[in-house]
């Protein structure tokens, strides 16, 4: 039987066909309206989107109750229908055609919650009828909560788990046992997805090592709590049924709505640079650089990418050709120029990497992109250095703007650039991208030591 996967492109169709669904609408329900249609299409998505992102709608998981998708969608358009009708304030619009406008908002919400409700519905029911969309699962730990999650799994199928056995000292039915090794062999051996942790047979040691490994192979990890002291900012409970399981949020960039945020925003933010700055700023550029040396004004250069892909990143040449380029600069490298020298210390050289971030490769703000020697060097030597490459490569960097940049003269500099790395990707906010994107554009007049 072939292994569903295709659950995490759900989320984003969901969003597409709702936003769809309320332009088609509003287009005929609103024609005879006398605002600027594609004003009004904007503004509708976007209070659609920011709303979902704030009341949680699209938080709906093989275990959520119909019951609590009611009442987001209740929610979700209660709050819509006061925002949409505040854009009509002006104008006396929404007097004369009162009920066009209530049409439009019944029929959005009747269409949505039947697709809602279906897209539910078929779900489940392809899990239990035809096994799809299933997720291998393990638990570690044999508590009553443990036993009890287990049982849920084999009589509830429409969760669309396979289970596939504990790991415990204390199993006494030949089920499955071992160390942590042993489960971390077990894990990839069968593809197993999800990690079920039963906290109070696990010690701390074990428990680190687990939260690693899931990190590195990009495994859900999960914890069967038997006390309510481990929560933290970085869980989160959600209910199967009536257990509680607490799962461990790593980045909210796990959420399809704050990655559609982050992409969009990178998307404006390139096209801007590439149209008002890299637009006249490169026949400049480039002709001081063929001036000063022969070759391209460019620079292609493999660099591992999301979930360490390798894709090209741009720049434009600093060096004189050579053939080390995969050797990190020093300070007064004899490669670079003259005019690289000014490239770089002005972050100038990165302005081509716009198109990378164009083209999907790469965000305007993430963990810079390392030389793949530095990549297989320090993913062996350095914990959680994997986790940098669940997101996309920045050009900039709360790293970067931190003073870690440049050369790696030791391995103390390469964690500490890693540390603010996983801060980045653990905490990630627009604003923070903006406090970042503007602290990067200081040090570019102000200098930074490294910065060679």
């Amino acid at each position: 039987m072939t292994k569903g996967r295709y659950s995490k492109y759900i989320r984003p169709m969901s969003i597409t066909i709702d936003c769809v669904l309320l332009m088609i609408l509003a287009s005929f329900f609103m024609k005879n309206f006398s605002i600027p249609q594609p004003y009004f299409m904007i503004y509708q998505v976007i209070v659609w989107l920011g709303l979902a992102y704030f009341i949680g709608f699209y938080e709906v998981y093989r275990f959520t109750k119909p019951v609590e998708i009611m009442g987001l969608l209740f929610k979700q358009f209660f709050v819509f229908s006061l925002l949409v009708m505040a854009y009509f304030t002006v104008t006396k619009d929404i007097i004369d055609s009162l009920w066009r406008f209530i049409y439009f908002l019944i029929t959005s919400f009747v269409l949505i919650a039947i697709f809602k409700s279906f897209l539910f519905y078929y779900l489940k029911k392809y899990r239990i009828v035809l096994g799809g969309n299933y997720r291998n699962a393990i638990i570690i730990g044999y508590t009553e909560s443990a036993k009890n999650l287990q049982n849920l799994f084999q009589t509830r199928l429409d969760y669309g788990y396979h289970f596939k056995g504990f790991f415990s000292d204390k199993i006494i039915n030949n089920e499955v046992n071992g160390t942590v090794s042993e489960i971390q062999q077990f894990v990839l051996e069968n593809k197993i997805d999800d990690i079920y942790c039963a906290i109070e047979e696990l010690s701390s040691e074990q428990l680190k090592d687990l939260v690693e490994f899931a990190d590195y192979y990009k495994k859900t990890i999960k914890f069967i709590p038997e006390s309510n002291q481990i929560y933290s900012k970085n869980l989160k409970i959600d209910y199967y049924e009536f257990f509680p399981i607490l799962s461990l949020k790593r980045t909210p960039l796990n959420e399809p709505l704050l990655k559609f945020i982050k992409r969009l925003f990178d998307i404006l933010f390139s096209l801007f640079i590439i149209i008002f700055i890299f637009s006249w700023l490169f026949p400049i550029i480039a002709i001081f650089i063929k001036v000063e040396s022969n070759g391209s004004v460019f620079f292609k250069q493999g660099r591992p990418g999301l979930d360490e892909k390798e894709f090209f990143c741009l720049k434009f040449r600093s060096m004189h050709i050579n053939e080390t380029t995969e050797k990190s600069v020093i300070k007064n490298d004899v490669r670079i120029t003259k005019v690289g020298s000014f490239l770089r210390k002005t972050s100038l050289d990165e302005l081509p990497q716009f198109f990378n971030v164009l083209a999907g490769d790469m965000s305007t703000v993430g963990p810079r992109p390392h030389l793949w020697l530095h990549n297989n060097e320090y993913q062996h030597k350095i914990k959680k250095y994997n986790f940098r490459l669940h997101i996309k490569p920045g050009i900039t960097g709360l790293a970067q703007v931190k003073g870690f940049r440049g050369e790696i003269e030791t391995d103390d500099q390469m964690v500490d650039r890693i540390k603010f790395d996983l801060f980045y990707i653990e905490n990630w906010t627009l604003l923070l991208d903006l406090k970042i994107i503007f602290q990067t554009v200081i040090n570019i007049f102000k200098g930074q030591e490294k910065a060679y």
